[in-house]
């Protein structure tokens, strides 16, 4: 099919989330999709460095188009942590609520809640990498509202909104959020090349 890209990716929240943003333009293909049962190595100290480490795994083992992503919650109190480690901050076989009370704990207190979600996302393109990069500032509540989005959605609050990623529809977060951003920077460079 044409305009497939492969997402180097097991996350099936991240999945559904780029999907949502790129719409019809692209049809986004999962490792399930191709059957490929794989763990993806993430060993670097940098955002930028674990998404082209994700994208050229994937792409050595199948030679597809394809694009990987890495998100870090970098919090300015915490001297820019969780960063890289924002999914494993609170252990390895941590969960979304782990992380999210770990930083809720250590911020405890502490009068400067400014944080910044940022996304790199890696595209490798006819055998080519790529980085987009999308952020976006907002500060870490004292407690969770929400029931949407994933991660530390229910604890951030965008810059200029009264509602968290976590409460915030779809379309609003996707509009906004630092991943939105860098995907559609990604699919308008895409574009480029048509």
């Amino acid at each position: 099919m044409e305009n497939e890209l492969l997402f180097a990716t097991n996350n099936a929240h991240k999945l559904r989330e780029i999907q949502e943003i790129i719409g019809d333009s692209y049809h986004i293909l999962s490792l399930k999709d191709i059957q490929l049962d794989i763990e993806i190595p993430e060993t670097s100290d940098t955002i930028e460095d674990n998404a082209s480490q994700k994208a050229q795994f994937i792409f050595d083992k199948t030679g597809r188009n394809c694009f990987a992503d890495d998100t870090g919650l970098e919090i300015e109190a915490l001297d820019g942590r969780p960063g890289v480690y924002s999914a494993r901050y609170a252990g390895e076989e941590c969960s979304f609520e782990d992380n999210m009370r770990k930083v809720l704990e250590e911020m405890d207190q502490i009068q400067n809640r400014k944080a910044i979600f940022r996304c790199i996302v890696c595209l490798i393109f006819e055998g080519n990498e790529y980085l987009f990069e999308g952020r976006v500032e907002g500060v870490i509540l004292p407690a969770k509202r929400g029931k949407g989005g994933f991660g530390y959605d229910p604890v951030f609050l965008p810059d200029g909104f009264d509602q968290t990623f976590a409460e915030m529809p779809p379309y609003l977060k996707n509009g906004i959020s630092h991943r939105g951003k860098a995907i559609t920077r990604m699919i308008r460079f895409l574009e480029t090349l048509e």
